[in-house]
């Protein structure tokens, strides 16, 4: 079978950091292709090369066996190489059609009865489930990563690449995603698959090229692999993965939340008579696509954001409309969702670990350096940090700057952990040591929040499972009896239920 795309000895440089160091690739005609790796190894620093986003330093790219310099995606497009990034380039006010033909029409006059007629036998030819008329701010994740797909089919792409396609789909739209494909794949389309998922490169893929520390460690047949030795090329090692493995006795009411409402940034309903209950020695996971009020759940459950109706208690202490500090004192432990906000990039390890206790380690006026290195130190240890306390924090990978914010929180022994998102944009080697950590929380006997998109996560951790839909929760039930497809109902909305847990 030929190949369509060659990339050869590409290396990229980001100052002193190598993300690519000469790596080959090639694609072949109507293959669905996977580059499989950590968080950083690589994969879409690659492929926006291939797209036009990066320049390669080294190496050289042929298209259908000749050479060609992409300069920027409209290069790209040209060449028949179109892109779905993780964040869609749509214009939510526009229709469909508007959104598929915009810059692509050679006309300045849009003939809307036109452009949907032809963008819906595009569609229809390209097996593309979508109404040309629906506005784009009114569809599902799902359908406008469709409507994405189908912008880059309606510019002649013979070459579609994917960036983690699946990250923001619940499991029925990831169906519906892998029926496309293999449908297109039929017509002689050619994919590649960035992914960290090893069961999605088992189910859809027919080469997988694996990436660790920016190099090509190898590129295999799926049919001749397995999930196990794929993991091995990936980190290292065969096995991975933490989870719950024993039940425990759930204690007293640690959290509660009865009738609580809030609104979002721009004053809309984001929270929804939520009336939840998280015990002490449970971790109760929160499942939903991204989007759907778990912002909102995090902050007013931390005091960052005022609710407008309902109550919080911890414990028996009402702490509804207290500040952070409030919340914190009444053995709240919130782990930020995102690290890089969570922490103060130009203070060093050791302050950012005492930031929250900084009265702790003051003498008169003056900060007690000395008792805050060893305290920091403590922790290092206790947390297995890859740093000295006199590191600045904006050095250190996104795995050790998360092991400092779960260090800053848990080294406090809360009641609760309010973990939203906490091993989002992680590798697997770091994912597991989070995911420990919480578990360990459980085992002490806090009541653990889990708020996270990741579906095998919820499943994984949790003892309960509520699933939260347009800032309602929709659906609670025992972690042993979920299914993937059950929770994938509710997040889509299809499946709601009262639930009142308190």
């Amino acid at each position: 079978m030929d190949n369509i795309i060659e990339m050869q000895a590409i290396t990229k440089r980001f100052g002193p950091v190598i993300a690519n160091r000469e790596v080959n690739f090639s694609l072949r005609q109507g293959e669905v292709h996977a580059l499989l790796g950590e968080n950083g190894a690589g994969k879409t620093t690659l492929m926006r090369i291939l797209y036009g986003l990066y320049h390669p330093d080294e190496g050289m790219i042929f298209v259908r066996q000749q050479a060609v310099r992409i300069h920027s995606p409209k290069d790209a497009i040209a060449l028949g190489i179109g892109m779905v990034t993780q964040h869609f380039a749509l214009v939510p006010t526009l229709s469909v059609a508007e959104n598929v033909v915009l810059g692509f029409t050679g006309s300045f006059r849009l003939r809307y009865a036109e452009i949907e007629e032809q963008v819906a036998a595009a569609a229809l030819r390209f097996g593309i489930d979508i109404d040309p008329s629906a506005i784009v701010g009114n569809l599902s994740v799902g359908q406008r990563q469709r409507v994405e797909i189908l912008k880059a089919l309606y510019r002649n792409a013979k070459v579609l690449i994917l960036d983690e396609p699946t990250a923001v789909l619940t499991p029925q739209e990831v169906d519906a995603l892998f029926e496309t494909l293999r449908r297109l794949q039929k017509e002689g389309l050619s994919v590649v698959f960035i992914t960290h998922k090893l069961d999605e490169v088992m189910a859809i893929t027919d080469r997988v090229t694996v990436l660790r520390d920016g190099q090509v460690i190898e590129t295999v047949e799926t049919a001749h692999t397995s999930p196990s030795a794929l993991a091995r090329m990936m980190v290292g090692r065969e096995t991975f993965g933490v989870s719950r493995r024993s039940s425990m006795e759930a204690g007293a009411p640690a959290l509660q939340m009865v009738g609580l409402h809030a609104l979002d940034d721009q004053n809309m309903p984001a929270l929804k008579n939520i009336n939840l209950t998280v015990r002490h020695g449970e971790i109760l996971g929160i499942a939903g696509v991204g989007g759907n009020g778990q912002r909102e759940l995090a902050e007013t459950l931390s005091g960052v954001r005022p609710p407008t109706a309902g109550r919080i208690l911890v414990g028996e202490h009402d702490v509804t409309g207290g500040s952070p500090a409030d919340f914190t004192a009444a053995g709240v432990g919130r782990i930020p969702s995102d690290r890089h906000k969570g922490v103060v990039g130009e203070l060093s390890v050791a302050e950012n670990l005492t930031l929250e206790r900084l009265m702790e380690f003051t003498k008169g006026m003056t900060l007690d350096r000395a008792a805050m290195l060893a305290y920091a130190e403590d922790l290092i240890a206790q947390f297995q940090i890859k740093a000295r306390p006199t590191d600045p924090i904006r050095t250190l990978s996104g795995g050790n700057m998360q092991k400092v914010l779960l260090a800053r929180v848990l080294a406090r022994n809360p009641k609760v952990v309010i973990a939203p998102q906490p091993t989002r944009g992680l590798d697997i080697g770091a994912t597991d040591y989070v995911r420990e950590q919480l578990l360990a929380q459980r085992k002490r006997g806090a009541g653990v929040l889990l708020i996270s998109e990741d579906l095998d996560e919820i499943l994984a951790l949790s003892d309960r499972i509520a699933v939260i839909y347009e800032g309602e929760i929709v659906g609670l039930l025992p972690a042993q009896e979920a299914t993937a497809e059950q929770l994938g109902l509710m997040m889509a909305g299809a499946v709601k239920e009262e639930v009142n847990d308190v």
